[in-house]
Formats: C-alpha cells, sequence, structure tokens
C-alpha cells in the first residue's frame, strides 16, 4: 500500500551527470567500520534504482522501501543496513522519547515509522543527538570515507549523501555516493552544493546523546 508525499526533506532535483573517473584510497587510521560503509554504499551502486518520492507503508523493524525505489536519504538507510544498523528503528525509538527535539515540517502530532528516518532533516537531527556533527569546511581534508554530508540545493531542497574511499581522477577529493534523481551513483560532487551537515555515525562509538 501506498500514499503519494510531497518529499519536501528529501532531495528532489534533476538527473546529474554519473560518471566520474575514480582510483582507490587506502584505509585512514582507525577506519574499519567507517571503510566497510563506504564498500557498502559502493555496493549500492551497482543496484539500479529509480528515483522515487513516495510515500510507503513498510515494515518495522527492518522496513525498505521496494528495492529498485528510493530517494537520497535510502542511500545512507541501505548502507547502514548492509552493516546490520537499522536507522528505521534507531530513528523511530529515539523519536518516540523525544519528538519535541525533531523539526515540525510535516505537521505530525507523533512518530511516522514509516517515513521520519526517510527525511534527511530527521536524519540530521538524530546524528547531532547521537553527536556526531563534525565541522562544516571546504578543505577536502576533513571529509573522511564512511563520513555523512548533507547539503542544501537550489529551491531549498535538502540532500544527502556518503563519502567513499574512492578519489577523484585528480587525487584531490572523495567520491560520494547518493541519489539526487538518476539512482544511485558515485560521483565527485561534495563541494557541488552548500554543505549544510557533516557526520560520522558509529552507533558503537556514539552512544552519548547531546542534551541528555
Amino acid at each position: 500500500m501506498l500514499f503519494l508525499l510531497a518529499f519536501a526533506a528529501a532531495c528532489d532535483a534533476a538527473p546529474a551527470d554519473t560518471t566520474a573517473s575514480s582510483v582507490t584510497h587506502p584505509p585512514i587510521g582507525d577506519s574499519s567500520f567507517f571503510n566497510r560503509l563506504s564498500a557498502a554504499a559502493i555496493a549500492l551502486t551497482h543496484q539500479t534504482v529509480s528515483y522515487d518520492p513516495t510515500y510507503y507503508v513498510i515494515a518495522y523493524p527492518n522496513g525498505d522501501i521496494p528495492a529498485g525505489k528510493g530517494v537520497c536519504s535510502d542511500v545512507v538507510i541501505r548502507a547502514y543496513r548492509k552493516l546490520g544498523i537499522d536507522l528505521q528503528k534507531s530513528v523511530h525509538e529515539d523519536m518516540l522519547q523525544h519528538f519535541r527535539d525533531y523539526p515540525k515540517h510535516w505537521g505530525l502530532a507523533a512518530p511516522d515509522k514509516n517515513i521520519d528516518h526517510r527525511r534527511v532533516p530527521n536524519l540530521m537531527t538524530f546524528f547531532e543527538r547521537k553527536n556526531s556533527s563534525r565541522k562544516l569546511s571546504l578543505a577536502s581534508a576533513d571529509y573522511q570515507p564512511g563520513d555523512i554530508v548533507c547539503w542544501l540545493l537550489p529551491g531549498n531542497l535538502n540532500h544527502i549523501g556518503l563519502i567513499t574511499t574512492e578519489l577523484s581522477g585528480d587525487l584531490k577529493t572523495h567520491l560520494v555516493v547518493h541519489n539526487i534523481g538518476g539512482g544511485q551513483v558515485m560521483e565527485d560532487c561534495l563541494f557541488r552544493y552548500k554543505i549544510i551537515g557533516h557526520y560520522r555515525y558509529n552507533p558503537a562509538a556514539n552512544t552519548t546523546v547531546r542534551g541528555q
């Protein structure tokens, strides 16, 4: 069963050029978890997915929309799920306890386990509450594989993607796996849009909750 919903919080933009030359970047420091997260994101690019901002009623926990569908947030959700981490459950449980701390853009009076975790502002709030925030920067060196980045697109639209171990052809910038309308792709687009969020979330390490 599905209902059409305007995805004001998920990415919604025209398909971008998905071609990018890359080289493999060696692991950085203690980033075993994040390198695996990067590999999970890269694996998603081998799956055919059409951009679909439809509201779906999904299972809980570990629910997902149809495999051939998705938006930008589903890239992050599916990459973490490959590592056994269910952001649907984590976000929903946090919103049940702290609903007042989450954005109120959609007029809801209570959490909705079908959609909350697929909305970029909710993910940003969740990562911030889990003390996963990193500084916003225009320096490539500040972004590591496994980092999550959020952007503000033209038209005041939110977007999210995941940094990989792959580097651009000039070896300066890590490539990003995201879905901005052309499916789950890997591109050199880190600084293409205004960055509004930067996070590094490992639930085994990010256990302290901001404001508690």
